[in-house]
């Protein structure tokens, strides 16, 4: 099974500032995930000219199954997180991530219904200081909503903006969560267009995973100031073989 998690950055390249939502379709049609976390997804925004995001990408992907949630909003429109599934849902929540008075921040958990089993994945866009991408690991982690469908095999994913790769030892491996993304300098995601720094992160706790890449071509170089994390996993290991 294949994950796709990717901050669009609303549709508009990170060189050129040109918004082009056809690009970041391409980019992620051409890995072909069965799952696809996205954060920056604009609703109705002036800036991308009142684009239903969360719809096209739906449709033009062709995964039907899909959450969203809207965390910033402007005058009008907003943007937030998508989540596209191959699969359906057995359960949905967006949870709030906001820290004190700074920038709205959420997440998303679904349980999804996959060919191989149930499969817990939590979707986030953390916060941009230490403390607070800290304090919004723990708060995922220990939320009520999460702990729902304690047991299942879970990964959790998204735009963790940590640059200084200390969430696995602030939160995650507190938890049992393994990081998928390390070493760091193998994932560097930021700035798109020549990247230094490894923001986009994966943690998991009972797969198996088969491998993890950045997503490096020249679509992905332009469409976005992210580029793509891809990780392809099973949730048992009698599908390894």
């Amino acid at each position: 099974m294949r994950l796709l998690s990717y901050n669009i950055h609303k549709g508009i390249g990170g060189l050129d500032r040109r918004y082009d939502l056809n690009r970041i379709v391409r980019v992620i049609e051409h890995e072909n995930p069965d799952l696809v976390c996205l954060q920056e997804v604009t609703k109705h925004a002036s800036r991308t000219r009142g684009d239903d995001q969360p719809d096209l990408l739906s449709k033009s992907l062709g995964l039907e199954t899909s959450l969203f949630q809207m965390n910033v909003h402007y005058r009008k429109g907003g943007y937030g997180n998508l989540i596209l599934s191959r699969w359906p849902f057995t359960t949905r929540h967006n949870i709030s991530l906001r820290h004190g008075t700074r920038k709205p921040r959420g997440g998303q958990i679904v349980v999804v219904e996959t060919p191989e089993g149930l499969l817990r994945m939590a979707h986030c866009h953390l916060g941009l200081v230490d403390s607070e991408r800290k304090w919004q690991a723990n708060h995922l982690l220990n939320h009520s909503l999460f702990h729902e469908s304690e047991g299942l095999p879970t990964i959790v994913v998204g735009d963790c903006n940590d640059w200084r790769n200390r969430l696995s030892s602030d939160a995650f491996e507190e938890y049992g969560y393994t990081q998928v993304t390390t070493p760091p300098s193998r994932f560097r995601s930021f700035p798109a267009f020549l990247p230094t720094i490894s923001l986009d992160k994966a943690f998991h706790l009972g797969l198996h995973i088969r491998e993890a890449m950045m997503i490096r071509n020249p679509m992905s170089h332009r469409a976005s100031d992210h580029l793509p994390l891809v990780v392809d996993f099973h949730l048992h290991e009698r599908h390894l073989h």
